[in-house]
């Protein structure tokens, strides 16, 4: 089992593939076995890294609160030690949330973004449109939290998914082998709300990253993700913006070929830049 050393903690990884460098950082809830879908299309023109973030599958859990800076420098040194810098980036949820984030702290370590829907509610706080819809979805979150903290993972994680992520009825058809890694990542979630800053983005030292990024949302997740998408876009420099039609929030599992395409599209423009 392959497993690295990066910023105090032993990560999981594994590497495939050839060709362009692309790493690949999955959202909360999950681990490197959600990008398996799109994985034999990406892999077959990249040399692709996935990983399972802190806390996840079989990666270190430390113990103490949390902070998305440091899955941020986990990502830096993971990348650094294994020879992925510069490298593409692409991020589902909370991970584009993380390559963002380190985005604007070391924009040399990206040849390109994909971010989808990244959770960034604080930096569309002023949006008078925004904001009821996301207080919908903040109180719904804070029930999560709340039973995950009581020991409730299983009745969490099933509000999680069919209340906040995917829709009712959702969790019941999930394979056994989806639930149980719900069931076994519930802490790291619950330690990740508990980030007063996980929510936020500086949009200033956002816009001096120089190099393509490409921001795309599914037509079926609520709308306060195209207002994120929209600021995002906004701020940085060569962003592109795509909608996944029929898609929610993990296009990479329910549409894998079209969100490989979007992905080497990316790829390719950044091979062009000087």
């Amino acid at each position: 089992m392959p497993q690295v050393a990066v910023n105090g903690v032993e990560l999981f990884y594994e590497v495939a593939g050839d060709g362009a460098p692309l790493v690949l950082v999955h959202g909360s809830w999950g681990d490197h076995h959600n990008w398996v879908p799109a994985l034999a299309a990406l892999t077959r023109d990249h040399r692709v890294l996935v990983y399972d973030r802190r806390g996840h599958s079989r990666s270190e859990r430390p113990p103490g609160q949390g902070a998305r800076r440091e899955d941020e420098d986990d990502l830096a040194a993971l990348m650094e030690t294994l020879g992925f810098a510069p490298a593409f980036v692409a991020g589902n949820s909370f991970g584009a949330s993380t390559a963002l984030g380190l985005a604007t702290r070391r924009p040399e370590l990206f040849r390109g973004i994909v971010a989808h829907e990244p959770p960034l509610m604080g930096i569309v706080a002023d949006d008078p449109e925004a904001r009821p819809l996301m207080a919908a979805t903040e109180r719904l979150m804070a029930s999560v939290v709340d039973r995950l903290r009581a020991g409730e993972t299983a009745a969490g994680a099933r509000q999680f998914v069919d209340e906040v992520a995917f829709g009712p009825g959702e969790w019941e058809r999930m394979p056994d082998r989806v639930r149980e890694t719900f069931r076994a990542n519930a802490p790291t979630f619950a330690d990740e709300q508990g980030d007063p800053q996980w929510a936020d983005l500086d949009l200033g030292r956002l816009s001096g990253y120089p190099g393509p990024a490409l921001l795309t949302k599914g037509s079926e997740s609520p709308p306060w993700f195209a207002r994120i998408v929209g600021r995002l876009g906004g701020a940085l420099p060569r962003a592109a913006t795509y909608t996944f039609e029929g898609a929610g929030h993990v296009p990479h599992v329910t549409h894998p070929a079209e969100y490989a395409r979007q992905v080497a599209a990316l790829v390719a423009e950044g091979r062009r830049a000087p």
